[in-house]
């Protein structure tokens, strides 16, 4: 076991016994991460903040019923999926609009038009394929962990990488030709 699992189990234990300073260490390392996986699904900053406070109200009430503390970084991202997804079907039920076109430009963001390409392709691919690429390739994490947080087989996770990939293959391959063919006159 790697000196990082063993320094974040070691914080969930002491955050199981009441030390609220290992509970804030544990967020703080797991923020970047969970606030990329949340802007990944529900998209908007403000809800991305929302998403994540539920999470750790949700988690630090919940963190003694956790019995398996190697797995804390896994249950943290099953609870954030389960609040994206609640938050989407509450957006759902009360707002019956088309979207806002945002204001700041992507470019502005990303800066490196091929970076742009990508993430303009994974950010429009189907939520279920979204979230699987941005579990294995941005969060790193193993086919049979993601498989146990979005609760589907392994081979529905590879099969979703391997369509998702493909999409992606495609969408960027014509996104670059059409740049191509714009910059030739």
């Amino acid at each position: 076991m790697n000196k990082i699992v063993q320094s974040m189990e070691s914080e969930v234990k002491r955050a199981q016994r009441g030390d609220r300073e290992a509970f804030i260490r544990l967020f703080r390392q797991l923020e970047p991460e969970l606030y990329c996986l949340a802007k990944t699904i529900v998209r908007r900053d403000e809800d991305c903040a929302d998403v994540f406070q539920e999470t750790t109200l949700k988690a630090y009430k919940a963190l003694s019923t956790l019995q398996q503390p190697k797995y804390f970084k896994t249950w943290v991202i099953r609870i954030l999926i389960n609040e994206c997804n609640q938050l989407l079907r509450s957006r759902e039920r009360t707002v019956a609009m088309a979207e806002v076109p945002e204001t700041a430009s992507s470019a502005d963001y990303y800066g490196d038009s091929h970076k742009l390409d990508l993430r303009e392709a994974v950010d429009h691919l189907d939520e279920s394929l979204r979230i699987v690429i941005h579990l294995f390739y941005f969060q790193d994490l193993p086919i049979k962990q993601i498989s146990s947080i979005l609760e589907i087989s392994e081979g529905a996770v590879r099969a979703r990488l391997h369509r998702a990939r493909g999409i992606l293959a495609e969408r960027v391959k014509q996104s670059r030709e059409g740049r191509l063919a714009y910059e030739a006159f």
